[in-house]
């Protein structure tokens, strides 16, 4: 059975690995022992900070493990405010229109413009599965996990949420968007500004990054061509987004050209569906699959199993094995998402 818990010092070597294992790209794990052993620190003194009435500097990192073996499958994050003591950066794509009556021209031109408009949003990031464990309801619980803390915990995060998806890149790493911004404006390479923005060095973005709209169509033909598409590894992640709700504004990312897909987290599908319900432990034999959050904060738990749900009692059956991984025990309350 996977389990979704906080993560903690003892974690490391585990995040370490999936840092490694998740390439070119993944910004939010960079392989650099002191911004892991920061990003450990954080979350643990993140889900510890009690009395918290609204999104603040918070950063909430989740691990997935085989409650059998122990072994990690991999992580999962949200950043409860961003953009205040580091700027994100964003591209918003917009629409201009160049018209003469005269000549009978008209045409509607797109252009990139650089911003900061995802500042103080929640972001959900850093959603990582092992190879070895991307298989039944896995997928599933590591990203819908932080919807049911959300639901739980709402005062904890804000009215948007957003994701950044990583967009197109080769196993090299190069980025045909990058390039053409290199070319122009860069001189180093996508895999070090990449890097650089991972370990929160983003003052060449700043410093020179084109601070005018860009002309969409005045970039290279490869370059237009993988705005707002994702990398082949993130189109589960991308599918799984939409079916909550997300999409995407006209906003990509600055680097690869990636899409950011948002949603209010009202109308979040698994926000809104989900339910609380009393927990009973007994053997059953339902075959119904839900995805299971106990209602703790510092001590979140979350898994998928069967259940056994009596509407008219507001009450779940559990088995005794997904009670002790959840920690709850009879009379807790639980929150419950059917799959």
């Amino acid at each position: 059975m996977l389990v979704v818990r906080p993560i903690t010092m003892d974690d490391y070597d585990a995040l370490h690995k999936c840092a490694v294992e998740s390439g070119h790209g993944f910004t939010s794990l960079p392989v650099n022992e002191e911004l892991l052993t920061n990003r450990i620190q954080h979350s643990e003194y993140s889900f510890g900070k009690p009395d918290v009435s609204e999104p603040g500097d918070e950063g909430y990192l989740m691990v997935g493990f085989d409650s059998e073996t122990g072994e990690i499958a991999g992580t999962t994050g949200i950043e409860a405010s961003i953009g205040w003591d580091v700027p994100f950066y964003s591209y918003h794509i917009s629409k201009v229109v160049h018209s003469s009556p005269k000549l009978g021209v008209n045409n509607v031109v797109k252009l990139l413009t650089f911003g900061n408009n995802y500042t103080g949003c929640s972001e959900i990031c850093t959603l990582f599965l092992r190879p070895d464990f991307r298989k039944g309801l896995n997928g599933r619980l590591m990203s819908k996990c932080r919807f049911m803390m959300m639901a739980e915990h709402p005062e904890r995060f804000s009215e948007t949420i957003f994701a950044e998806m990583r967009g197109v890149s080769d196993a090299d790493g190069n980025s045909p968007f990058w390039q053409w911004l290199q070319e122009h404006f860069f001189s180093i390479e996508f895999t070090l500004a990449d890097y650089l923005t991972g370990i929160g060095k983003k003052g060449f973005i700043a410093d020179l990054m084109p601070k005018l709209p860009i002309y969409i169509n005045l970039l290279s033909k490869e370059a237009q061509a993988v705005i707002g598409q994702v990398h082949d590894n993130t189109k589960p992640a991308l599918k799984l987004l939409e079916r909550e709700g997300f999409c995407c504004r006209d906003y990509v990312d600055i680097f690869d050209g990636g899409p950011t897909v948002e949603c209010d987290l009202k109308n979040i599908e698994s926000v809104r569906h989900s339910f609380r319900a009393s927990v009973q432990i007994s053997e059953h034999s339902s075959s119904q699959d839900y995805l299971i959050s106990n209602t703790s904060f510092e001590n979140f738990r979350a898994t998928t199993a069967k259940a056994a749900y009596d509407q008219e009692t507001e009450s779940v059956l559990l088995s005794e094995e997904v009670a002790k991984a959840l920690q709850v025990e009879e009379g807790s309350k639980v929150r419950m998402l059917a799959l």
